[in-house]
């Protein structure tokens, strides 16, 4: 029998747990499932389903199986559909994941654009300081901030910003400026726990940091209420140059210890598309990293 059709009626019989389900699920007869499922088998030379007379279970390499085969299934579909032109025109619903401050100024006004030009695609964003977990929470495509770790994700680099210790002209006029990260001790520190959720700041090179115990005299879980805080007057807060750039041009906010400034941090687009991608993902993808790429925030 042909390998893809074997395919499909294994994936719909473990998918279902049941061979009548599975059989109606494809429009195929009862018969003509247990022959697929028999003939795969035979095959493969392996017992890819336990059956008893109430129910269907996957053995140990039936689950594999059932991975490798769903993984299979999709590429052939998507190579399908990208050489019949079926991705040309984006449509359907596609989701988004930033950090608060940087959704808002970066990403909103290219999801804006991105829906003028294709009428017939949805989005939902999720603007949050923290990490969404893009496999768990169905989510297309990502900004990431910082170093990546290993995963699956596909990852495109798009830009880096700066780690910048700063406060407003008004308090160093009146507490002094620090000359050393260990002078931090003796001033008001602001602590966004979306920016660095620990107390321990580290300063200079990867290869040669310093690190200073913070205690935090205010610590906000978002990272416009530290920049609001920071241009009031009241301490020194650690953020991220795209989130400051505006205080820092007006003179509102002041940069502190650049001597002792981190190495900068990249900024990924990350997505879990196939090489072949759907056109929604591949569409917005292509608008978001020429727009990352060229703002002067991000360079």
């Amino acid at each position: 029998m042909d390998q893809i059709h074997l395919m499909k009626v294994f994936v719909a019989v473990g998918e279902e747990e049941s061979f009548a389900a599975a059989s109606r699920r494809i429009d195929l007869s009862p018969a003509a499932v247990t022959r697929a499922i028999a003939a795969l088998e035979g095959e493969l030379g392996v017992k890819l389903l336990a059956r008893t007379t109430r129910n269907v279970r996957l053995t140990e390499a039936g689950r594999r199986y059932l991975d490798d085969t769903r993984n299979i299934l999709a590429s052939i579909t998507e190579a399908n559909e990208a050489a019949a032109g079926v991705n040309a025109a984006p449509k359907g619903h596609l989701s988004v994941t930033a950090s608060v401050l940087f959704g808002r100024t970066f990403v909103t006004p290219c999801i804006v654009r991105y829906l003028q030009d294709f009428p017939e695609v949805d989005v939902t964003a999720f603007f949050l300081d923290r990490v969404v977990n893009m496999v768990e929470e169905g989510v297309d495509v990502a900004v990431r901030i910082g170093h990546l770790p290993d995963s699956s994700l596909k990852a495109l680099r798009v830009g880096q910003v700066r780690r910048l210790m700063v406060a407003s002209p008004e308090y160093l006029a009146k507490h002094g400026v620090p000359e050393h990260p260990a002078d931090l001790l003796t001033h008001t520190v602001i602590s966004s726990t979306g920016l660095s959720p620990r107390v321990d700041w580290k300063f200079g090179a990867a290869d040669d940091p310093a690190t200073v115990r913070m205690k935090p005299r205010l610590t906000v879980t978002s990272n416009d209420a530290a920049v609001a805080a920071a241009v009031a007057g009241l301490g020194v807060a650690r953020l991220l140059s795209y989130q400051i750039g505006e205080e820092l041009a007006s003179g509102r906010l002041t940069t502190i210890l650049a001597a002792y400034e981190e190495t900068p941090w990249p900024v990924h687009v990350l997505h879990r598309e196939s090489k072949y991608g759907s056109s929604k993902v591949r569409h917005f993808i292509d608008m978001l990293a020429e727009h990352l790429r060229t703002h002067p925030h991000l360079l």
